[in-house]
């Protein structure tokens, strides 16, 4: 399995809540369980069954239900929003099936997400004169991300209910997560729980920390090789 790998799962100290969550939901459940509790980050490591590996830059993040999960729309529109899970899930929803490309270099082929285009939920808000980028924001507490108004505009930029044709799950930033087909897939936010329309973009977690703020697939962070489709 590698040094490192066996070190990072030594290191959890969590091998029983782990292993009942393998027992009730399978080999993701496990994974996502071991990443939410892992202090050494080493979990990074470990891809699941899809391929996936699990990114979280909190040391925990709570679960929300349906109840209670709530996606605030502000900033610069004239018509704020909060919508709940069943609310989003009642709006016209669009399905993709494309490549999934981290810039770490692993790579899904052909996962399919479905939600509302984000342009959607803007033009309901109703952005005002000025408005030129969205920052969204993430209930972990940490994380966000930032688009030019017209790159959230495009119709491959979704508010994703289902990833691989099932509810996202809490490990892949579920009940709701962002999904930006075209770029890397650290600016697809997990956890979403905000929209916030602003003059300028914002830079994200990454970008702060030296990644680029336009990701496209193969067009960026230094590389230059023919994006996957």
């Amino acid at each position: 399995m590698g040094r490192r790998l066996v070190l990072g799962m030594l290191g959890l100290g969590v091998a029983g809540v782990a292993s009942a969550r393998y027992v009730q939901g399978g080999l993701e459940s496990f994974l996502g369980a071991a990443a939410d509790k892992d202090p050494t980050g080493l979990t990074n490591l470990l891809p699941n069954g899809g391929g996936f590996r699990y990114y979280s830059v909190a040391s925990s993040v709570p679960d929300k239900s349906a109840a209670d999960y709530r996606l605030t729309v502000d900033g610069l529109v004239t018509r704020p929003a909060t919508y709940t899970l069943d609310a989003l899930r009642a709006l016209p929803q669009t399905r993709l099936v494309r490549d999934v490309q981290c810039v770490t270099g692993w790579r899904v082929p052909g996962t399919p997400f479905a939600g509302v285009q984000l342009s959607r939920l803007l033009d309901a808000a109703g952005v005002r004169p000025g408005a030129g980028a969205v920052r969204f924001t993430c209930f972990d507490g940490a994380y966000s991300e930032s688009l030019t108004l017209e790159q959230a505009r495009r119709d491959d930029v979704l508010i994703a209910l289902s990833m691989q044709d099932k509810p996202v799950s809490h490990a892949h930033g579920g009940p709701v997560r962002l999904y930006v087909a075209p770029m890397y897939f650290y600016k697809s936010a997990k956890w979403l729980s905000g929209i916030t329309v602003t003059h300028t973009v914002e830079r994200g977690f990454w970008e702060e920390r030296g990644y680029d703020t336009d990701a496209w697939v193969g067009r960026s962070n230094g590389r230059e090789d023919t994006p996957t489709t």
